[in-house]
C-alpha cells in the first residue's frame, strides 16, 4: 500500500523526534502540541479523552480511518499521537485525504 502525503509527514515527525505517542505521554506534555492524530479503532472513551486533550491544547484533532496509527507510526497499540512541530502539523493538515477527517465528537467533518 502506498503511503499518503500525510503519512510521509508523520514519518518526518518521527525522524525529527517531534511525535509523541500514547495518551499518558501526551497528557504529561505542558505545551507545544499543534495537532492530535486519533486512530479510528480507538474506543469511545479514548475518543472522549482525545477531545479533552484537543480542548486543552487548542489544536485540531484528525481521525485516521484507512490505516491504523500503529501501522503508520510503528508503535504497538498506538491510538493517539501528538505532533509537536508547528510546520509539520500544518503540512499534515494540508495533506489530508478521504481516509483522514477532522474529528469533533460523535460526527465526522470532512476537511475541505
Amino acid at each position: 500500500m502506498l503511503k499518503s502525503k500525510a503519512e510521509s509527514y508523520i514519518g518526518f515527525c518521527i525522524k525529527a523526534g517531534k511525535l509523541t505517542c500514547g495518551f499518558n505521554a501526551i497528557e504529561q506534555q505542558k505545551k507545544d502540541i499543534y495537532l492530535l492524530l486519533l486512530c479510528d479503532t480507538a474506543s469511545e472513551n479514548a475518543k472522549k479523552s482525545a477531545l479533552k486533550l484537543k480542548e486543552r491544547f487548542r489544536c485540531e484533532l484528525l481521525l485516521f480511518c484507512g490505516r491504523t496509527l500503529e501501522e503508520i507510526t510503528g508503535k504497538y497499540n498506538c491510538k493517539l499521537a501528538a505532533v509537536r512541530d508547528r510546520n509539520l502539523a500544518k503540512a499534515i493538515m494540508s495533506a489530508t485525504d478521504e481516509n483522514i477527517t477532522l474529528y469533533s465528537g460523535g460526527n465526522k467533518k470532512q476537511d475541505g
